[in-house]
C-alpha cells in the first residue's frame, strides 16, 4: 500500500510539474493571439451567496475552453469561495489533461472606509476587508504559481461614480508596492504581474480631477494599465456620439445599427488613447490591456426601447465582434465582460441591463455573438446546468434584427 501511495504522489508531482513547465507568464499571454480573454463570475442564482460548486466551475470550463478562452478574470479573492473553487477546478482539469490550458487574473477587491453606507470616507480604507484579500491574494498566487499570473487590486475603486465605495489613488498605490516588494524578495512568484483594473477616467484619461501625484506613481508601479471602457453605459450617460446622425436618417435599421457600433468601438480607442497621452505625459511608457468592456443584450429601463435602445443580441454581436478585432489588432488582451449572465447583479429587477451582459445565458442558451462558433461544432454535447447549448432566439438572424433598435434621433 506504500508503495502504490508513494507511487501515486510521484504521478501528482510530475503531473503538476509538467503543468507548470507549460505555463507562461502574464507578459507572454496577455494579448498574445490565441489567449482569449473574458471576465468570469459564475454566479447562476438572484443570490450571490449561493456561489457555483467546483463541478459547476468546471462546466463553465469546459464550455470557456471550447470558445479559445485561456485567461479567466475574477473580481474578489475570498467572496463566498468562488475564486478558490475557481483555482482547485483549473487544477483538476489541468491534472486529468496536461494540455488545458486556463489562466487567471485574479482580482482583490478594495473599498473605503464605512464602504456601503450613508457616509464612505473616500480616503480611508477599509483595514480588514482590504487586509483580508490582499493576504487571500497572496496565499492563491503562491498556491497555483502556474495558474495566476495577474494580481489586480481593486476593481473601477478609483473611480469616483462608484460612490458606495472609491478610495483615494494612494490606497491602491500603497498595495500595488506592497505586492511588488514581496515579488523583489521572492515571496511572492517573481514573474507575476500586479495592476488595479478601472475606468479610463481612473487611469488620467479624462477628467483632470483624476490627475494627482498618487495616480502618476501608481502608474510608475504598475506592470501594466488595465483600462474599462463601456460606450454601453455611455449611451445613457453620455449620448450625443451615440445618437443618430442626420445623414443617417435615410439608412435601414440594419446599416444604422452597424455604423452605430463602429462608433462604440472608435469610442473605446479614443478613451485608450487618452490613457495612453496621459501617461507618455508622465514620463512612462507601459502596457495597456483592456480590463473590461461588454454589451447588454436587454434591458427594461435605461438602455431599452424607451432609452437609447442600446441592448439588444444584434447589436451585442456587433460589438463583441468588432472589439475582438481592434484589441488584437492593437495587441492588447481584452477582458470581455462577460462569460455568462449574472441574475445576482440586479437581483430585484430581472429585466434590468446588469443581468445580461453574458454571451450565454445562465440555462445555456448561447447568445448572437457566439452563433458562429456553435456552427462549427465547438459547443457539441457540451451542457450548463443540464441543459445542452442552444441558440438564443431559435437561431433565427433576422428575428435578432427586428429586435434591434435603431439610435434615437437627438430630439427624440
Amino acid at each position: 500500500m506504500r508503495r502504490l501511495v508513494g507511487l501515486g504522489l510521484v504521478a501528482l508531482l510530475f503531473i503538476i510539474g509538467c503543468s507548470t513547465e507549460k505555463s507562461k507568464s502574464a507578459k507572454y499571454i496577455l494579448g498574445k493571439q490565441g489567449y482569449t480573454a473574458i471576465a468570469y463570475g459564475g454566479y447562476r442564482n438572484h443570490d450571490r451567496s449561493v456561489a457555483p460548486n467546483v463541478d459547476e466551475i468546471k462546466e463553465d470550463l469546459r464550455i470557456l475552453d471550447a470558445m479559445g478562452v485561456r485567461i479567466v478574470r475574477t473580481y474578489h479573492a475570498r467572496l463566498y469561495g468562488h475564486t478558490p473553487r475557481l483555482l482547485a477546478a483549473i487544477r483538476e482539469m489541468k491534472m486529468a489533461d496536461p494540455d488545458f490550458e486556463m489562466y487567471v487574473m485574479l482580482g482583490a477587491w478594495m473599498q473605503c472606509e464605512n464602504a456601503w453606507t450613508a457616509h464612505p470616507v473616500h480616503d480611508k480604507p477599509d483595514k480588514y476587508e482590504n487586509e483580508a484579500e490582499i493576504i487571500q491574494a497572496i496565499k492563491l498566487a503562491n498556491q497555483y504559481p502556474d495558474i495566476v499570473k495577474v494580481i489586480a487590486v481593486g476593481n473601477e475603486s478609483m473611480v469616483h461614480w462608484a460612490e458606495s465605495y472609491y478610495v483615494h489613488p494612494r490606497i491602491i498605490l500603497k498595495e500595488v508596492i506592497r505586492l511588488q516588494n514581496l515579488k523583489s524578495s521572492g515571496e511572492i512568484p517573481t514573474d507575476l504581474w500586479i495592476t488595479t483594473s478601472d475606468n479610463f477616467d481612473s487611469w488620467g484619461g479624462g477628467d483632470d480631477s483624476y490627475h494627482v501625484p498618487a495616480l502618476d506613481s501608481l502608474i510608475r508601479a504598475v506592470d501594466y494599465l488595465s483600462v474599462h471602457s463601456y460606450p454601453f453605459h455611455d449611451t445613457h450617460y453620455n449620448p450625443n456620439w451615440w445618437w443618430l446622425p442626420k445623414e443617417e436618417e435615410s439608412w435601414t435599421k440594419e446599416r444604422q445599427v452597424r455604423s452605430a457600433i463602429e462608433r462604440s468601438v472608435k469610442r473605446v480607442s479614443n478613451q485608450i488613447d487618452s490613457v495612453h497621452a496621459y501617461i507618455r505625459s508622465i514620463g512612462v511608457d507601459k502596457p495597456i490591456h483592456i480590463g473590461e468592456t461588454g454589451w447588454a443584450s436587454s434591458d427594461n429601463h435605461l438602455y431599452g426601447a424607451e432609452g437609447s435602445g442600446a441592448a439588444d443580441e444584434f447589436k451585442e454581436m456587433l460589438f463583441y465582434q468588432k472589439i475582438r478585432a481592434f484589441s488584437q489588432s492593437r495587441g492588447m488582451a481584452c477582458f470581455y465582460f462577460e462569460a455568462f449572465d449574472e441574475p445576482w447583479k440586479d437581483g430585484k429587477n430581472p429585466g434590468g441591463s446588469e443581468n445580461h451582459f453574458g454571451l450565454i445565458t445562465v440555462d445555456g442558451e448561447v447568445k448572437m455573438p457566439l452563433w458562429e462558433a456553435f456552427d462549427k461544432g465547438v459547443f457539441n454535447d457540451l451542457s450548463r446546468g443540464g441543459e445542452l447549448l442552444r441558440k438564443s432566439l431559435d437561431g433565427n438572424m433576422e428575428r435578432g434584427l427586428s429586435l434591434a433598435f435603431s439610435p434615437p434621433n437627438s430630439n427624440d
